[in-house]
C-alpha cells in the first residue's frame, strides 16, 4: 500500500493563495478561452485532453476550443482517440459529402464499444458546425475530421483492399492473400493476438509489413486521387501496428500499450506531412484522454516503462506542441460497470486527498483555466507529486484508489489545465445509453 504521505501531500496556505491569484475563471462566456488562445500562440499541435470519457464539460469546451482554432486560426484538422476508417466516414461528411445528410448519419460508423465516446449529442454538434464552416471556405481551407487509434484491423484491412479494386485488381488480389492470414481467426483480433503469442498459429506479421511497403513504394497511377491514396496507405499502416499490437498485449504489461501510442503519434506526424503537402504547415486539434496526452515522463507512468502521445509530440516538435489536461472534482459520468457493457450515468466520488483534483476544488471556483507556463512562483507547490485522476470508459468506484489515480507533478505534465469542479454527463445518442445508475456508498478500500 503507498503511504499516505506520499499520496497526500500537505496544502499550505500559500500555495492555495497563490493558485486563486493565478486561476482565472470560466464562466461560459466566449472570451474566457481568450487567454488559452494566447499562449496555445503558433504551436501547431494543440493537445485536448479528458480526465473521463463521459464528461459533458470536457467535449463541449473542447468543441469550443476547436472551433476557434479552426475559423480563427486556420487550423487544417481535428484528430480524436478513434479508429481511422469510422472517422474517414466523419471526415467525408464535414468536407460536404453528399452520402451522409446529418452528423448523426455520419458517426454511424461508430458502433464499437464505446459508442458514447463518439455517437453524442456534443460531437454531433462539433461536426454539424464544421461541415457549416467547411462550406463557407474554398476546399484547400476546410477542416477534416481524423482518427489517430488501430483497434480497427478487419475493418482497415477491408478498406485497403476495396480501394485497390478500384484503381489496381491484380494488386488488390495480392492484398486479399496477403491478408487471408487472418480468416482463420474470426472477427474478433484479440482471438488472434492470444493464438499467435502462444505458439498457436503463425503470425501474419511478415504479411502486413509486406503489403504496407508495397503500398509505400506504389507510384500514383493516372488522376488517382492523393488523398484516397493516403487514406488506403494509412488503412495498411494501422493494419501492421494492430498486428503487432494484438500480439503485444499478451506479451507483457506495458508493449501494448507503448505501440499504441506510438501508432498515435505516428499517425498524427503522417497526416500533418500529406496536409502540408502544398508547403504550408498543417496545424492539428488532437482530442484524446489525459493519459494519452499529458508528457507520460512526468507521471507514475512513464516511471514503470510507458510512454505516450503526448510525450512522443513534445520529443518530435518541441515548443510547436502546446497540451491541455481537464479535470473534474465530482459529478456525473457515461461509464460502463464493465468492458463491452452499456454506458450508464455514475456519479464519480469526490476526488481523493492529495489528489490535483481536491486541491483544486479548495481553490473555490466552480471551473476556472491554469495556463502552469505563466504560474510562475505559484507553480512551485504543485511540482510536488500529487494524485490524478483518470476515467476511462468503464469506472469502479469500489477500487477508485487503485483503478483510477496515479502520480503526476502536473506543471511538467500539462501547459495548461481546465478544471470544472463539478461536471455532467455526456448526451449519447443510442437508446441504450446513458441510463441512470446511482452507485452505491463505498467503504472500500478508503471510505472508513
Amino acid at each position: 500500500m503507498a503511504s499516505m504521505k506520499e499520496d497526500a501531500p500537505e496544502v499550505s496556505a500559500a500555495l492555495l493563495d497563490g493558485l486563486r491569484a493565478a486561476a482565472l475563471p470560466v464562466t461560459g462566456r466566449a472570451s474566457d478561452l481568450d487567454p488559452l488562445i494566447e499562449s496555445i500562440g503558433d504551436a501547431r499541435f494543440v493537445l485536448l485532453g479528458e480526465a473521463t470519457h463521459g464528461t459533458h464539460e470536457f467535449y463541449q469546451a473542447r468543441a469550443a476550443l476547436t472551433r476557434r482554432l479552426i475559423s480563427e486560426h486556420g487550423f487544417h484538422a481535428l484528430v480524436v482517440e478513434a479508429d481511422w476508417p469510422d472517422a474517414l466516414r466523419v471526415n467525408a461528411f464535414v468536407r460536404g459529402n453528399r452520402t451522409d445528410t446529418s452528423a448523426g448519419a455520419a458517426l454511424g460508423n461508430f458502433q464499437r464499444f464505446p459508442r458514447w465516446m463518439w455517437r453524442n449529442r456534443e460531437v454531433e454538434e462539433l461536426v454539424t458546425w464544421m461541415r457549416a464552416h467547411n462550406a463557407t471556405v474554398p476546399p484547400p481551407q476546410r477542416a477534416g475530421f481524423y482518427g489517430m487509434d488501430l483497434y480497427s484491423l478487419h475493418a482497415s484491412l477491408r478498406e485497403v483492399v476495396d480501394w485497390l479494386d478500384s484503381v489496381d485488381p491484380e494488386a488488390a488480389q495480392r492484398a486479399r492473400q496477403r491478408y487471408a492470414c487472418f480468416d482463420s481467426f474470426g472477427s474478433e483480433p484479440q482471438v488472434y493476438g492470444q493464438a499467435t503469442t502462444y505458439g498457436q498459429a503463425e503470425s501474419c506479421e511478415e504479411q502486413v509489413w509486406a503489403q504496407l511497403l508495397e503500398l509505400q513504394r506504389r507510384k500514383a497511377r493516372g488522376t488517382e486521387d492523393a488523398d484516397a491514396r493516403f487514406h488506403a496507405e494509412q488503412n495498411a499502416r494501422v493494419v501492421a501496428h494492430a498486428e503487432a499490437y494484438y500480439r503485444a498485449v499478451y506479451a507483457g504489461r506495458h508493449e501494448g500499450w507503448n505501440l499504441r501510442d506510438t501508432h498515435m503519434a505516428d499517425t498524427v506526424d503522417a497526416l500533418a506531412a500529406h496536409l502540408s503537402r502544398d508547403g504550408t504547415p498543417a496545424r492539428l486539434v488532437i482530442w484524446a484522454h489525459n493519459s494519452h496526452l499529458g508528457d507520460a515522463r512526468a507521471t507514475s507512468m512513464g516511471e514503470e516503462g510507458e510512454l505516450n502521445l503526448g510525450q512522443l509530440l513534445r520529443e518530435r516538435h518541441g515548443a510547436a506542441t502546446y497540451n491541455v489536461g481537464f479535470t473534474t472534482y465530482t459529478g456525473v459520468v457515461i461509464a460502463a460497470h464493465v468492458w463491452d457493457e452499456p454506458g450508464l450515468r455514475r456519479r464519480i466520488q469526490p476526488a481523493m486527498a492529495g489528489s490535483y483534483e481536491r486541491l483544486f476544488h479548495e481553490v473555490g471556483l466552480p471551473a476556472f483555466l491554469l495556463r502552469l507556463r505563466e504560474l510562475g512562483e505559484a507553480a512551485g507547490g504543485l511540482h510536488e507529486r500529487r494524485l490524478e485522476r483518470a476515467i476511462g470508459v468503464v469506472y469502479a468506484p469500489r477500487t477508485e484508489r487503485w483503478s483510477h489515480y496515479f502520480h503526476a507533478n502536473l506543471p511538467a505534465q500539462f501547459d495548461a489545465v481546465l478544471h470544472y469542479d463539478e461536471t455532467r454527463a455526456l448526451r449519447p445518442l443510442d437508446a441504450d445509453a446513458g441510463h441512470e445508475k446511482e452507485d452505491a456508498p463505498d467503504t472500500y478500500p478508503f471510505g472508513l
